[in-house]
């Protein structure tokens, strides 16, 4: 297809920043390209090839070198916020950190003041139902609007529809939805647990900044967290070539900008070895981990 792409350099797509390229790109800006979009996914099909979605600052770790598929960045951009009614409306790949920060600054509007510096798009903000010490996405979730990369319907689904957990969603779970845009209601508080941290400081001075898509593991519950679990097996600052977890937070898989995905995979599989070893307990990847398409 001539829209496509082809061999399009994807290494910046993903905080690890480890090499990587893909067969066939395609970049999606405006509504205006749906239809395009729905061609495209029609090609895939036709020629068995795989998708991979991508946004802005992207909670991926890419294991692989050429993505023998089809990568799509999504770069659906603006958002506004009505102040009497404390709507945010946005399109799905505005950075979630960006708005937080933007809406307490230009509108004294501080309730997602915990999510200043998270990682990750709308769209990732909802698919994963992300979260920053106990306020999640889910919170002030509306509704979103999304195409059905299966016919290419365009439909609205709402909270209630979502079968929103941790780190979970329908949009996870059945993987067939692209999302266009969401709808906020920032009028009332609502959190999974309260929390006094002062998330700026500990961003600031708390966490590593080097290429990594912060913390990797999943919490396995509110006991046992993934940092000490990993502290707890010695892994802490544990390095495998140009890979290492973090002298700062020991849940922060990290990369140089050296080596390659071969590197992370090691010190994933490591730890995860170790704490079931002593533990008894399964760390679970927070990040999402795509191999190749074949």
């Amino acid at each position: 297809m001539d829209i496509l792409e082809k061999n399009k350099d994807i290494t910046d797509l993903s905080n690890f920043r480890t090499p990587a390229k893909a067969k066939y790109y395609y970049e999606i800006s405006s509504e205006d390209d749906l239809w395009e979009l729905f061609q495209i996914l029609s090609f895939s099909k036709d020629n068995s090839l795989s998708i991979l979605w991508v946004s802005s600052w992207t909670n991926m770790l890419f294991a692989f070198e050429l993505y023998d598929g089809i990568v799509i960045k999504n770069s659906l951009r603006w958002w506004t916020y009505d102040k009497d009614t404390q709507t945010l409306q946005t399109y799905s790949a505005e950075k979630i950190w960006d708005i937080a920060y933007r809406l307490e600054k230009d509108y004294w509007q501080n309730l997602w003041h915990r999510f200043i510096w998270l990682p990750g798009s709308v769209a990732g903000a909802i698919y994963w139902n992300a979260g920053c010490f106990w306020l999640e996405t889910e919170n002030n979730f509306v509704s979103c609007k999304v195409m059905n990369i299966d016919n290419g319907q365009i439909l609205e689904i709402q909270k209630d529809e979502m079968n929103f957990s941790y780190r979970n969603s329908i949009l996870k779970e059945e993987k067939k939805y692209f999302i266009i845009s969401a709808v906020f209601d920032l009028s009332f508080k609502a959190e999974k647990y309260h929390s006094d941290v002062d998330n700026i400081d500990f961003r600031e001075n708390k966490q590593p900044k080097w290429n990594s898509c912060w913390s990797f593991f999943k919490n396995p519950n509110k006991e046992h967290s993934a940092w000490s679990l990993i502290e707890q097996v010695w892994l802490k600052w544990y390095k495998i070539w140009w890979a290492y977890y973090s002298d700062k937070h020991a849940n922060f898989l990290m990369h140089d900008g050296h080596g390659n995905y071969k590197d992370l995979l090691a010190l994933i599989s490591l730890a995860q070895q170790k704490v079931h070893e002593r533990f008894d307990i399964y760390l679970e990847n927070e990040v999402q981990i795509i191999t190749n398409s074949r």
